[in-house]
């Protein structure tokens, strides 16, 4: 069983620079009920990465740094496994994670991804309960119903904001296009990965159990892009894919104020 599992799910641990969260992420993995393939995969190779993988007797594959998307679909082609989780270094996942991914698999094998709820790591607390997040849970009910087999039902869940949490998602990589992560994006790279697979034949499917941690930190990828004020060309780009110009730029502007909730000052 072991074994199967092995040759079925690896978690790509996309490391950058020295994250002081990575050995916790690195940690949480191992710690799964059933083991999963794991590995690291870097762009920025450095002796701190170097010492966390000898340390926990892990493979590295180092690439070479384009941007933000390139190093997403280099993390995920690093794997030779049908199903890869891309592990974000300052996030956690629960014990039965990868077991959780795997049943579904067996269920759902049509989805190109499979992904869970999540909870907020706010100044090393977990929050399971908060507007985003409550928001975002309601935003995703159409694919609890229906498991995200129709387009439809998959642009539902997106046409509103990014309800998908990007590392909570596992790929299902016989199902999926060769590069998933637009190079164009450096905020929203996610929400147009999966607006992209939603116009695709294959499900998304979604459980609804808060199975990983993602960390908001004001030194995160995404909390710098907001202070510098990209992101929202880029959601106007990608709410005009659902909605008519005067629509999307409504949209646009309220959910700028969401924006508001990477601050570790909101619970």
């Amino acid at each position: 069983m072991t074994k199967n599992r092995n040759n079925l799910h690896t978690f790509v641990i996309l490391a950058y620079q020295e994250s002081p969260f990575l050995e916790q992420c690195i940690k949480s993995i191992l710690n799964q009920h059933n083991a999963s393939q794991t590995i690291i995969a870097t762009t920025t190779p450095n002796h701190f990465i170097d010492n966390l993988a000898q340390k926990y007797n892990l493979k590295i594959v180092t690439g070479k740094h384009t941007n933000i998307g390139g190093d997403f679909d280099f993390a995920l082609h690093s794997a030779n496994t049908p199903l890869v989780t891309i592990a974000h270094q300052d996030d956690l996942y629960d014990k039965f994670y990868s077991d959780e991914i795997i049943s579904a698999y067996h269920k759902h094998p049509n989805s190109s991804i499979i992904f869970t709820d999540y909870y907020e790591i706010r100044n090393s607390k977990k929050t399971y309960t908060n507007l985003n997040l409550k928001i975002k849970r309601l935003l995703l009910l159409p694919l609890k119903i229906s498991h995200g087999k129709s387009k439809f039902t998959k642009r539902s869940a997106l046409r509103f904001g990014c309800s998908i949490c990007c590392p909570a998602v596992t790929f299902v990589t016989n199902n999926c296009p060769s590069s998933v992560f637009s190079s164009d994006y450096k905020c929203d790279v996610d929400w147009h990965a999966w607006e992209t697979l939603s116009k695709k034949h294959f499900s998304f499917t979604y459980i609804s159990k808060p199975l990983m941690g993602h960390r908001i930190s004001e030194s995160s990828t995404t909390s710098n892009i907001i202070n510098q004020g990209l992101r929202t060309k880029e959601d106007y780009e990608i709410f005009k894919r659902f909605w008519p110009k005067p629509i999307a730029k409504l949209f646009t502007k309220m959910y700028h104020l969401s924006e508001k909730s990477n601050s570790l000052d909101k619970d």
